[in-house]
């Protein structure tokens, strides 16, 4: 019944705008930032309430881990320090080294290490499963809000954006979460540790080893500055050209058609060139960073080592206080870069964040009242009774629509694009509620029904033929799972599928792949029809049923379908006029209005609109 817009080439450079890739030094750039970050942060750490303990858990560990990972080069300081003084006392022949005490040192230091490691470790599994399953209940989450929205809602939006939120926005947030959060306390805590450690050892050293970050931070800025922009544009322009790949992959048919191979290829070589422009200057600008950072940092050790050896000259500080420092200054500047890396993640992760929460608070299709009855098996009498109805409030699509249909009758609906024609069907399956009026099903108001139970009495047939991945049989079950293979059988005999099925490699066991295209176009249009036939139910809704078969296998199915609608109430939507020139009332819709009813000969002889539209068809054939 919905039509969506698939907008595949769009979806793709949508997502792959979104998506940033790594910029200067292995920093995230450019990343889609929250419209309101406290608030996404905040709504997050509410959303994750129940994991509190495990992530309180993970903190200490975090703690713990740094702290341990921060005093191990003081502790092997003293090491290097007993193994120079042996050696002095070697020299002047006042003793030797010291083995066992240097043992003693290593073996602390290797408790310390370990500690350290086992620290990480928890804190890493606890984390890894605290994030797959907070992933996991928002999949979860997604999945059952998918089932409780409105049709309006997947009718205004692109199917890129619901698939971005439920996979990508997913995946950010949870990747984010499991390495952010132990991230900034590790990194948080390391700087604190390393600066305090530093102090300790020598004030004046520190203060020199300070004096290279305003450095480093002005090249940093300076590198980023220019790369920027041409990360940006590297996005765009690959998200463009994954969208031109995907667009000439799945229109490949359409291009060799119009023989625009060579157009393709140089719109192609076009966008190829713009990326590989803005890709080599920004990986080139990227690529400076490491090395303009190495060697600032070289400078720093210089300075830190002929500091250290001035200190240790005068007494001031110990060899090993010189190595624990060096050790030390390494150390520093890496949780500078995580800080960095945490804030542009946890950016995006407020982002991905906002617009989970943002998809998870949608409105919702109204619930059914706590009144709501089970419909069973209808009967099929329905009534429409002053029916009005807008997608928005501007634009009435349904006017004053009045009718009444018996049980077991085929009622066909034919006008122009934009009648209201399908719109019918979509109210009388409550996808949406009439804005006045009311539609009665055996007597009662549709309202009054559970929703699933009121659509579980009608079986459809749409023009855009729609097969999930798996066998035949699978596919044919979809709308009753307790078919028997009989049953399937006999409804692909009246659907006139049997044949080509049994002719296929496995028969009903064949399998459907992901796009349907291991068969024709024709057989799967045939296939839905034989599951409308398996379900059985008793209200037919056909949606140019047959608009993808030829004249031969259309006329067989039509008289298949006279068997199968005796009995059962049947709406035909209908284009080709020729499909509903046997049904029992022909009403013709024009501006949400019916304009014209009567069956085929009555309304060729009134001479109207309907007599013009079929004449014209006629016209076109005989042309």
């Amino acid at each position: 019944m919905a039509e969506f817009e698939s907008g595949s080439g769009r979806e793709t450079r949508e997502r792959g705008n979104m998506m940033r890739g790594p910029g200067p030094g292995g920093h995230f750039v450019g990343g889609e930032k929250a419209k309101d970050f406290k608030g996404a942060v905040k709504r997050l750490f509410s959303y994750l309430g129940r994991y509190r303990l495990p992530i309180l858990i993970v903190l200490i560990f975090a703690v713990f881990g740094t702290v341990f990972n921060v005093i191990g080069p003081k502790v092997l300081s003293r090491a290097t320090t007993e193994l120079f003084a042996g050696l002095s006392r070697k020299i002047t022949g006042t003793g030797g080294i010291d083995f066992d005490k240097i043992g003693r040192i290593l073996l602390t230091a290797l408790l310390i290490y370990a500690v350290s490691a086992a620290c990480n470790f928890a804190q890493q599994w606890i984390m890894s499963g605290v994030t797959q399953k907070l992933a996991f209940r928002m999949r979860r989450e997604i999945s059952e809000k998918i089932g409780r929205m409105p049709m309006k809602y997947f009718e205004s939006r692109t199917i890129g954006d619901a698939l971005s939120r439920i996979t990508n926005d997913v995946d950010t947030l949870s990747q984010g979460m499991n390495q952010s959060i132990a991230q900034l306390i590790t990194s948080v805590t390391t700087l604190c540790g390393v600066l305090y450690m530093m102090l300790t050892i020598s004030p004046i050293m520190t203060l020199i080893a300070l004096a290279i970050l305003p450095v480093s931070a002005g090249l940093v800025a300076l590198v980023v500055k220019f790369s920027q922009k041409y990360f940006k544009a590297q996005q765009k322009q690959l998200g463009e050209i994954n969208g031109k790949v995907e667009e000439i992959y799945s229109g490949y048919v359409i291009v060799k058609a119009y023989n625009r191979e060579q157009a393709a290829l140089k719109d192609f070589k076009m966008t190829n060139e713009a990326l590989f422009k803005s890709a080599w200057k920004s990986q080139f600008l990227s690529g400076l960073m490491m090395p303009l950072m190495t060697f600032i940092g070289n400078l720093g050790y210089v300075a830190v080592a002929v500091s250290g050896c001035v200190l240790a000259a005068r007494g001031s500080i110990t060899v090993g206080d010189i190595q624990a420092f060096i050790s030390y200054v390494r150390n520093f500047t890496n949780p500078i870069t995580q800080l960095a890396q945490v804030s542009n993640m946890m950016q995006s992760m407020a982002a991905a964040a906002e617009r989970v929460f943002e998809f998870l608070a949608e409105k919702e299709e109204t619930p059914d009242g706590p009144e709501a009855i089970s419909a069973g098996r209808i009967e099929g009498d329905i009534e429409f009774r002053h029916v009005r109805f807008g997608y928005d409030e501007s634009a009435t699509v349904i006017r004053d629509w009045n009718y009444s249909i018996r049980k077991g009758q085929t009622v066909a609906i034919v006008g122009p694009t934009g009648a209201g024609k399908t719109t019918i069907v979509k109210l009388l399956m409550r996808f949406y509620d009439v804005d006045d009026g009311e539609i009665r099903v055996d007597g009662r108001n549709i309202k009054s029904y559970a929703r699933g139970e009121l659509r579980r009495n009608f079986g459809m047939v749409l023009q855009d033929t729609w097969l999930f991945k798996g066998t035949i049989k699978e596919n044919l079950r979809y709308g009753k799972l307790d078919a028997t293979d009989e049953e399937i059988y006999e409804a692909a005999r009246m659907a006139c599928a049997d044949a080509f099925i049994r002719e296929l490699p496995e028969g009903y066991d064949t399998e459907i792949n992901e796009e349907a295209s291991n068969i024709s176009q024709g057989q799967k249009q045939l296939l839905t029809i034989a599951r409308a036939f398996v379900a059985n139910s008793p209200v037919l809704i056909l949606d140019e049923a047959t608009s993808s078969v030829d004249t031969r296998t259309e006329k067989l199915i039509q008289e298949a379908m006279k068997r199968l609608m005796r009995g059962r109430t049947c709406f035909v939507i209908a284009h080709r006029l020729s499909t509903v020139r046997e049904a029992d009332m022909i009403l013709v819709m024009n501006g949400g209005d019916i304009i014209e009813q009567g069956r085929h000969e009555e309304l060729l002889e009134k001479n109207g609109f309907y007599a013009d539209i079929y004449n014209s068809q006629f016209e076109d054939i005989i042309a």
